[in-house]
Parts: structure tokens; C-alpha cells; sequence
């Protein structure tokens, strides 16, 4: 219970940091915000292979279709969901250099509606990641959404300005998606025990969920304005941290 009352305060925590980051700054140059971008698609990207996809085949050692299975039902799922929400740089207008303000409420509303629902396989994943028995697996996904966490909340601040929502508004958002992603984490946990005998296809389906999220959403994005060299630098520090941070972690809790 009191790891998990850490990996709560940690996932939803780091949000708030990272919107509170945000509005130190307020403007966020497309070189800034491509870059750290590419360093948090790094870290979910070594966290959903390391963590999730990883340890399910592990477990099913002798048959590969419930991880394959997994891996392609949670990327399935998020494509449903793109068909339902728009792509967060569509919304925001991240695709052009001049920010257009926009104060309607039905924009903030789908803004902030496409940023939560992508916290939920993030939420999904951490807690489902209690299902490998394996607490280095635990911190090693928890800690990497919760790095990751800071600087995609620092960069969601300055198109949230731009369509006219004010800093205490902000704020408030913020504590929204956290309380969203630590809704999510307990689901997560409470599926790897109503969903025991499916641990692999859980476990996989939450890797290929964040998969998804990278290629098709946080990548295309960090290479939309011109700097796709310091954000593919920037994806291979976030993915080395993450690999490091396993290695040091290893055997722990198991």
C-alpha cells in the first residue's frame, strides 16, 4: 500500500509540477517544446517496452498470442479513441508559428478532453504494471510516466493561453488530469486482479497503448516545426534515462 500511495502522489504530482513549470515560463518556443516532447516520447517509449511488453512475454514464455494480442488491442483501442478526439496539435494550433487566441469554450473543453483521455493509458499502464510482481517493473514504469509527466504538462501551458483560458484556470486543469491519471493507476491495479489469468494480454495491451500515443501523436509533433534532430537527440536521452534508471533498479522487490 505504500508503494502504491507513492506511485499515486508521484503520477498525479508531477503534473501539477510541470503545469506550475509552465506558467513560470507562460511562452514556450517550438524548439523548447520540441525538444522536451522528444525527451518524454523517450521515457514512455522505454517504459512501455521495459515495463509492460517485456515482462508479458516473460510470463507467457511458451506462447507468444496473448502479449501479440495485447500489444495490438491496446494500440487498437487508442486508434478508436483518435476517431473520437482530435490530435492535440490540431487543437491547440501548435502547427503554426503565431498562436491564434481563442476564447471558445467548446475548443478548451476538446483541448483539455484530447490531454485527458491521454493520460489514461499512461494511468492504465503504471497500475497494470503492479500485475508482474515485480516492483523494479512498478518504479521503472511509474517513475517514467512521472518524469515524463513534467515536461508534457510544461508544454500543454502555452497553447491552453492561447485560446484564453486564464493561469488559475490552468491550475485547476491541471489538478483535473492528475486526479484523471490517479483514477486511472487505481483501475489499472484493480484489473490486474479481476484480470489475473490475463496478466500478459493486460500488460501488453497497456504497452501498445502508450506505443501508439508515441507514433502516431508525440513524434509526428516534435517533428512538425523543423526540429526533428535536437527531439530525436532528445528521444534517445529520455529512452537511455529509463534504461539506465531499470538497470540500477534491477532485482529490486523481486
Amino acid at each position: 500500500m505504500k508503494i502504491l500511495a507513492v506511485v499515486l502522489l508521484s503520477v498525479g504530482g508531477s503534473t501539477v509540477m510541470g503545469v506550475l513549470g509552465g506558467l513560470m515560463f507562460r511562452s514556450i518556443p517550438h524548439r523548447l517544446n520540441d525538444i522536451v516532447l522528444g525527451f518524454a516520447a523517450g521515457i514512455m517509449l522505454a517504459a512501455s517496452v521495459l515495463g509492460l511488453i517485456a515482462p508479458a512475454f516473460e510470463i507467457e514464455a511458451d506462447a507468444f498470442m496473448l502479449p501479440l494480442a495485447g500489444t495490438f488491442a491496446g494500440a487498437a483501442a487508442i486508434s478508436l479513441l483518435d476517431r473520437i478526439v482530435p490530435h492535440l496539435h490540431r487543437i491547440a494550433g501548435l502547427d503554426t508559428e503565431t498562436h491564434r487566441s481563442n476564447g471558445s469554450i467548446s475548443k478548451t473543453l476538446l483541448f483539455v478532453t484530447a490531454i485527458a483521455l491521454h493520460k489514461i493509458p499512461e494511468g492504465l499502464a503504471t497500475g497494470v504494471s503492479f500485475g508482474t510482481g515485480d516492483m523494479g517493473d512498478v518504479i521503472t514504469v511509474a517513475g517514467s510516466i512521472s518524469l515524463q509527466n513534467i515536461p508534457e504538462a510544461v508544454v500543454i501551458v502555452t497553447p491552453l493561453f492561447a485560446i484564453g483560458v486564464a493561469p488559475r484556470r490552468v491550475l485547476c486543469i491541471s489538478f483535473a488530469i492528475a486526479l484523471i491519471s490517479i483514477v486511472s493507476v487505481l483501475t489499472g491495479c484493480a484489473l490486474t486482479a479481476v484480470f489475473s489469468g490475463i496478466m500478459p494480454f493486460m500488460l501488453a495491451a497497456a504497452g501498445g497503448a502508450m506505443l501508439y500515443v508515441i507514433s502516431d501523436e508525440m513524434i509526428p509533433e516534435t517533428h512538425s516545426h523543423g526540429y526533428e534532430k535536437p527531439s530525436t537527440f532528445a528521444l534517445i536521452s529520455g529512452l537511455l534515462l529509463v534504461i539506465v534508471m531499470q538497470r540500477l533498479l534491477q532485482g529490486f522487490g523481486s
